[in-house]
């Protein structure tokens, strides 16, 4: 199941099928679908994470997709997969990545998905898609712009597993840590993102998502009038002059 934790500023939604390592079925990738289109107004960020210690997201559930007959029903599956991703990426608030052990296939693309990723130094991540019959695909084209063609390449027809020191490296994690500071680090970055603007942390997630769709050009000048719509709320006015307030 998908459990869910929406009762502070910073939201929890957890993929609670540790006895699986948390792999994804339909009916979990339409639960955890569900669970972002209901994080609510007052969410300032939302942390996601696998149960347990062993795995973040193992992956689409090899045992359903093994029971495919038909491109129809392929498309279906992978259509849910494509779906649960992208209530991540339009979720308002910024979705961290919790990532607590394997981090697999489609639980890659899950955290690929995320905005901001911290893996415990045991974390380990891979894309074995290949190794199955079948390509790595939907949000697996976030990969380029995190690590490069060159990696993603290397990530993808090979099917490798990596720690989480090299995709720190390659630039897929932000930050990692011992697995005993995980919640530390991310309750850190929920606290930054508490003392900014709550408006602007949104406008900047819309923008950012802008960005990644956008010519160089376009994406610039996407950011002028999200600029100025900072204006249509005090938020602004209130903020710079608590700043000025303070320095004098």
């Amino acid at each position: 199941m998908i459990t869910t934790d929406f009762s502070g500023p910073f939201a929890r939604v957890t993929v609670a099928n540790d006895r699986k390592l948390n792999t994804l079925g339909s009916g979990l990738l339409l639960a955890l679908a569900e669970a972002f289109a209901a994080v609510p107004a007052s969410a300032r960020a939302v942390v996601l994470t696998g149960e347990g210690a062993r795995a973040f997201i193992g992956g689409a559930d090899i045992t359903e997709m093994a029971r495919v007959e038909t491109p129809a029903q392929g498309q279906g599956f992978i259509e849910r997969v494509h779906a649960a991703c992208a209530a991540i990426r339009d979720c308002p608030v910024p979705v961290i990545a919790r990532i607590n052990g394997w981090c697999l296939g489609a639980g890659l693309e899950i955290a690929a998905a995320c905005d901001l990723r911290i893996a415990a130094d045991t974390a380990q991540f891979g894309m074995p898609e290949v190794r199955v019959g079948i390509p790595s695909v939907v949000e697996a084209a976030l990969l380029p712009g995190l690590i490069g063609w060159g990696r993603t390449r290397r990530l993808l027809l090979l099917g490798e597993t990596f720690s989480a020191a090299t995709m720190a490296q390659w630039g897929f994690c932000e930050r990692v840590v011992a697995p005993d500071a995980l919640e530390a680090a991310c309750g850190e970055w929920c606290e930054l993102i508490a003392h900014a603007g709550p408006v602007a942390i949104r406008n900047q997630k819309a923008l950012i998502r802008q960005w990644e769709d956008l010519p160089l050009c376009e994406a610039i000048a996407a950011g002028i009038p999200a600029f100025a719509a900072s204006w249509h709320t005090d938020e602004p006015r209130e903020m710079m002059a608590a700043f000025v307030n303070r320095k004098r």
